[in-house]
């Protein structure tokens, strides 16, 4: 397979050659084992863009940071607030400057870059220690305040359908992220304040978003403390850190409540694999990157647990993940019913989920690099960064820091870990049957 759009059996003309040396991203790719060839110069044009911009930039999700909202005070409720924020977030051509909406930024953000730069080396990235202590005191400087916690949220306020949630405030899935960084950290750097950190984000996530229903429910809040509605990425993701810290400090307080939360978000997966994003009416929708949660929280829980409980239903939703999600040209659908819009989140979770469950199937490897060839041929600037998405008619090429630029930092990163196809996992491959079966899904529009 190519990377670019060279032909890897075509012939190259001396000025063509020469191209080829003066620009990394259009060198062919001849083999698995070429993958620092063409992965490794795309992370360092990327990593220096984001060191570049500070680690800050615009979010989709960031319109009620503008100062519009101080100017005209008016402006400042629910109708218009949502208008704004659609607006920006769906428009090709990027406002936000003239609105007065800063770059700012965001712990989820930092805590990818921080996992992406744990999973690089030295040779790939000399000031890696250092870029990894920054991204630590970074996160220590921007918790959410007037907490007890250590939990995080995100760099300005969002609309929900009643609610704003405001910049800053805590949230489960922001926390999450976080906080598994933090325990990367404590990997590799065995420092206590990492681990501490992230044992106080369980406390915050057990004790303040924990709730139950009678018998039968089990879940998590997400976004606010109040809601209590089921959404099942939050829940997976929430009990796969509450077990992670459970076996690193040996607390069993936390093992009842996530494997509840997970028995019972596990009873809402379809017959097919696949789960709509949520419980209420409104979340009646299944997604590309959210199912990629799933499955890799779901695995980390079997794994920290020491369980295989959990073993069939990950076989089950990575074959719908597997044969729904992707199009002949490796481009990653958002919905499973429909291609558009093509958005670089998807992108980065394809090639993230794809690597890690490589065990499941062999032909996933050859997929996440197709997918990245799309991505590279589609949504890759010159200037060093990823488009945030490709419509039917048109391309939105707004850059985003943590929608955008943090997500394919860490799924290069994750990529690049695994150059020949190896694999640790805790899952043992699916039958032969199974394997057919994702593989014949290959393609469907």
């Amino acid at each position: 397979m190519s990377f670019g759009k060279l032909s890897a059996t075509k012939t190259l003309s001396a000025p063509e050659t020469q191209l080829v040396f003066l620009n990394p991203f259009l060198r062919v790719r001849q083999t698995l084992s070429d993958m620092q060839n063409y992965v490794k110069p795309a992370m360092l044009k990327l990593l220096s863009y984001c060191r570049a911009n500070a680690w800050a930039g615009y979010d989709p999700y960031d319109a009620l940071n503008s100062r519009l909202f101080s100017i005209f005070p008016f402006l400042n409720s629910r109708w218009p607030r949502l208008v704004l924020t659609q607006g920006l977030k769906r428009s090709p051509i990027d406002v936000r400057r003239f609105l007065g909406v800063p770059k700012t930024q965001n712990p989820k953000a930092l805590a990818l870059f921080l996992s992406a730069f744990l999973k690089l080396s030295e040779t790939d990235v000399p000031d890696r220690e250092q870029l990894i202590l920054l991204m630590i005191d970074r996160l220590q400087a921007l918790r959410s305040p007037g907490t007890a916690y250590w939990c995080w949220g995100y760099s300005f306020p969002w609309q929900m359908r009643k609610d704003v949630v405001p910049a800053g405030a805590p949230n489960l899935v922001c926390t999450t992220f976080v906080a598994n960084a933090l325990l990367d950290a404590y990997d590799h750097l065995g420092d206590a304040r990492c681990l501490s950190m992230a044992t106080s984000a369980a406390e915050y996530i057990l004790n303040e978003l924990y709730w139950t229903e009678g018998d039968s429910i089990h879940s998590f809040s997400y976004p606010l403390p109040s809601v209590r509605v089921q959404v099942y990425n939050a829940n997976f993701l929430a009990a796969a850190l509450l077990c992670r810290v459970s076996k690193l400090t040996g607390e069993g307080k936390f093992i009842g409540p996530a494997l509840d939360v997970t028995r019972c978000s596990i009873g809402k997966q379809k017959q097919d694999g696949s789960w709509n994003y949520g419980g209420a009416s409104s979340q009646q929708w299944i997604d590309n990157f959210h199912t990629g949660f799933n499955l890799g929280a779901l695995r980390a829980i079997g794994l920290h647990a020491q369980t295989a409980e959990f073993d069939n239903s990950v076989r089950r939703g990575f074959e719908f993940y597997r044969t729904h999600f992707f199009r002949g040209d490796g481009a990653p659908k958002y919905f499973h019913t429909r291609t558009y819009p093509i958005d670089i989140h998807c992108v980065a979770q394809s090639i993230i989920t794809l690597t890690e469950f490589q065990d499941l199937d062999p032909s996933s490897l050859p997929m996440a690099d197709k997918v990245l060839q799309w991505a590279m041929d589609n949504m890759w600037d010159e200037r060093g960064f990823f488009y945030y998405r490709v419509l039917r008619l048109a391309t939105i090429r707004t850059s985003y820091m943590r929608w955008s630029q943090a997500w394919m930092l860490l799924a290069l990163a994750t990529r690049l870990s695994e150059p020949n196809g190896t694999t640790t996992r805790s899952i043992s491959c699916g039958s032969p049957a199974l394997v057919s079966n994702i593989s014949s899904g290959l393609g469907n529009d």
